[in-house]
């Protein structure tokens, strides 16, 4: 594929970059449609009295959130946090220095809600909030994954997302806002997933998928949809519906269950897990697509919820279900509301419930990508550091040859994909690949020590991301790999139920 920008070079140890001014000043995501944005209530353009309403906006959510107010007046300008953004690693570019992306922020908001900035604004660095400064607050917070990997070494804890979500979130009330991800909140909101397939298309997808796995391993494993008393309501990014290696996890899903005895299913009401809400910063949103997850529950008669792989989906779940569609009294309280498909899994391996046949893997070596999401936004099981122990468990019960990626590239201090965030469209190309560039240096170099030939993941943004940018860094998008496809493949299915 040819590229018009340069791909950053992989060294064998990380290198901070030499400061280059406005290396990414030409880069930002497609600006909104005026249908995109009316859909969601806010102005199809940019509104007259775009500055009034944005100044009422940060007023709004400072009041709303003083976690937003305390990260707007405690950093102290340490430097902490400057080399750790995979962004600013990648592309050089001093605004995308988390302190630095911050500022764009924080400058307006010491103008204008402050006294020393209101009275004497050059000497705490206030700037008024002006055309440029909205520019640069498009470019610069739509090149921020939200993947909190900066918070992590904040000695005071401020948390950059939050502060990215608010910012985009001023945009979208003011009539600037992000093509990709106010389309895709739309379909949601509409369809009921983020590909926009309609009933009659999944349910052509999941016959086509029993067929193949029927053809495949002879055994009749079904993949229900709107299955009412199911035990299980599956909800798992549309991205399992459609394509490789996504679609592999969705099969190993489905041979768990059915070699487990439970009974399931999908729903094409709420066929997505996925929430768009968190990436713009709407809680309204957010809460929006959640819902129909709780309705299809409440419909389908279910006994639990589980999550597919899908970091954002799970951080969303995890973090925010039960204060924006809570509580889940209608749920079985012997199992955690919500539960990750990996926790379930990781529990029938320790009753004895699944048995592998490792040897189906001998070909491979795989290492773990912990995506940002799950690993510094949730947790998974009842013991700290549970979402890093419990994907590499699965992992291992069904392989024989697994090996770990640099400590300080892994686990809380994991690096992005470089594609989170509402960032995975081909408009912003330029800024994923380098923004993958610190994952790819640390995937390279177990390549070149321990032979390693795949990369497991658990999220469907970083599984699209890799499987694209990879390539790019002289790798095979094949070696991007479903943890479930994983389970699915070495799993012994014996009998059928």
């Amino acid at each position: 594929m040819k590229v018009e920008f340069e791909v950053p070079a992989l060294t064998k140890f990380p290198e901070i970059p030499v400061i280059i001014n406005n290396a990414m000043a030409h880069c930002q995501p497609f600006v909104a449609k005026p249908e995109y944005q009316t859909q969601l209530g806010y102005p199809g353009e940019l509104v007259e009295d775009w500055h009034d309403k944005a100044i009422e906006k940060m007023r709004e959510l400072l009041g709303k959130f003083r976690s937003l107010r305390v990260f707007m007046d405690t950093c102290i300008k340490c430097g902490a946090c400057t080399d750790k953004c995979h962004y600013y690693l990648g592309t050089a570019d001093p605004k995308n220095m988390p302190v630095a992306r911050q500022d764009l922020l924080r400058a307006v908001y010491r103008r204008y809600f402050t006294f020393a900035g209101k009275y004497f604004p050059k000497l705490v660095g206030a700037v008024d909030l002006t055309e440029e400064v909205i520019a640069d607050w498009y470019r610069y917070f739509y090149q921020c994954s939200e993947c909190r990997r900066c918070s992590g070494y904040c000695p005071i804890g401020i948390d950059t997302a939050e502060i990215t979500m608010a910012a985009r979130e001023i945009l979208d009330h003011i009539g600037i806002g992000q093509k990709y991800s106010n389309e895709i909140i739309g379909k949601v909101h509409k369809i009921g997933n983020n590909l926009g397939l309609p009933k009659a298309a999944l349910l052509d997808t999941l016959a086509g998928l029993e067929e193949d796995i029927q053809d495949q391993i002879g055994v009749a494993v079904k993949l229900p949809i709107d299955q009412k008393g199911a035990q299980v309501l599956l909800v798992t990014p549309s991205a399992d519906f459609f394509t490789e290696p996504h679609i592999d996890g969705l099969i190993g899903y489905a041979k768990v269950f059915h070699r487990a005895g439970i009974d399931w299913t999908l729903s094409s009401y709420a066929s997505e897990a996925a929430n768009f809400g968190v990436f713009t910063g709407s809680y309204e949103h957010m809460k929006k697509v959640a819902m129909r997850i709780r309705t299809a529950a409440l419909a389908l008669g279910v006994q639990r919820i589980v999550v597919g792989e899908c970091g954002h989906a799970w951080r969303v779940a995890y973090s925010f279900w039960n204060s924006l569609i809570g509580p889940f009294d209608f749920l079985d309280p012997n199992y955690p509301v919500p539960q990750h498909i990996c926790e379930l899994t990781y529990d029938l391996i320790q009753q004895g419930a699944l048995k592998f046949d490792p040897e189906v893997h001998h070909d491979k070596v795989i290492t773990f990508h912990d995506s940002c999401n799950v690993s510094r936004g949730s947790r998974m099981g009842d013991t700290p550091g549970g979402q890093f122990t419990i994907p590499r468990e699965i992992i291992k019960a069904c392989s024989n040859n697994f090996v770990d990626m640099a400590a300080d590239t892994i686990r809380e201090n994991t690096f992005c994909c470089g594609g989170g965030g509402g960032l995975l469209t081909d408009d912003l190309l330029e800024l994923r690949v380098k923004g993958a560039m610190p994952r790819a240096q640390a995937l390279q170099q177990v390549i070149e020590d321990y032979g390693v030939t795949h990369m497991a993941a658990i999220c469907a943004i970083c599984k699209s991301q890799f499987a694209k940018v990879l390539p790019m860094y002289g790798m095979g998008m094949d070696m991007v790999i479903s943890v479930h496809q994983l389970v699915g493949d070495a799993l012994i299915m014996e009998s059928e139920h």
